[in-house]
């Protein structure tokens, strides 16, 4: 396995040539366009990796996948879905139009900006702390990684220049969506987009997914079947943004990226795979990560479909 996927970074290391790091969030901006690695976790708990799997990066919209499911097991999955829609929007993550033009008022799916801020304010908590602490302890757990936190700095860059979200947010109080105070809420998700990964973290998570909410060392159910077979489909119809059907369609298995160059993806009954390369393509993927997950998934036969 370690022989494939060293190939696998080899062939593609290329592809970080044709894509840019995010610089919309300034301290992305200091990413290494060229990093690339991988790691897979399989259903025994081996584990294989290749490139740069090491490196630390932010899980930014990644993270949708883990507060979807401490959203819909905090509350009851029909009040979660008055709120925020099941449906492909279409449309680039942030886009806002749709706040406007949809009947509905409520955000297409978890997996856009507008929906994870929605599904975030569904986190339970009497106080902002509360809610912090019980979110880096789940994600600590899921990860099973204690020393995960929060990057500090890119927090403060995506708080300061994060207006097209916060427009989002008052949007959504205005129509009556979320409630709370909206710049709590808007602390909270910058705070969940700035926690710190690496592949391995993303391939532990992906694995309890693919493992229906089971941890596969101690057998303890973390997350619901039914949870985690939802965050699964979300991943499968809006994962990758606005390229999900593509996506679909050549890789074939549930995943979800992020604009810090992760991907996290989940082989249902078989593995979890975590995937960083910051350089990202115009619709926020990583160019070579989407590479290295075709490749992986014809190699491996992969597809469930």
């Amino acid at each position: 396995m370690e022989n494939l996927l060293n190939n696998i970074i080899k062939l593609n290391k290329k592809y970080t040539n044709f894509g840019q790091v995010a610089s919309y969030i300034p301290e992305l901006k200091n990413a290494n366009s060229e990093d690339l690695g991988i790691c897979i976790i399989d259903k025994d708990n081996n584990i294989h990796y290749a490139g740069d799997y090491k490196k630390k990066f932010t899980i930014q919209s990644v993270s949708k996948t883990i507060i979807l499911a401490m959203a819909l097991m905090d509350n009851d999955w029909s009040y979660v879905f008055s709120k925020v829609g099941m449906e492909p929007s279409g449309d680039p993550f942030n886009s806002i139009m749709k706040l406007e033009t949809d009947d509905t008022k409520k955000p297409c799916n978890p997996m856009i900006n507008a929906g994870a801020i929605v599904t975030t304010s569904l986190i339970k908590g009497t106080t902002l702390k509360e809610k912090e602490e019980r979110m880096l302890a789940f994600f600590r757990k899921i990860a099973k990684n204690d020393d995960i936190k929060i990057n500090q700095a890119v927090y403060e860059s995506e708080k300061l220049t994060g207006d097209r979200n916060r427009a989002m947010a008052y949007l959504l109080k205005n129509d009556g969506v979320i409630n709370g105070d909206v710049e709590e809420i808007l602390d909270l998700y910058f705070k969940q987009c700035s926690i710190e990964v690496d592949c391995v973290d993303l391939a532990r998570i992906g694995l309890l997914f693919a493992n229906y909410g089971i941890d596969i060392e101690t057998g303890e159910r973390v997350i619901s079947e039914n949870v985690s077979r939802m965050v699964k489909t979300f991943m499968v119809t809006c994962g990758m943004y606005d390229a999900s059907g593509e996506f679909a369609i050549k890789v074939g298995i549930p995943a979800k990226s992020g604009v810090g160059g992760g991907i996290m993806a989940s082989v249902p009954r078989k593995m979890g795979i975590g995937v960083y390369g910051p350089s990202l393509d115009k619709k926020g993927n990583s160019i070579a990560g989407i590479k290295i997950l075709e490749d992986l998934s014809k190699q491996l036969e992969l597809s469930i479909f």
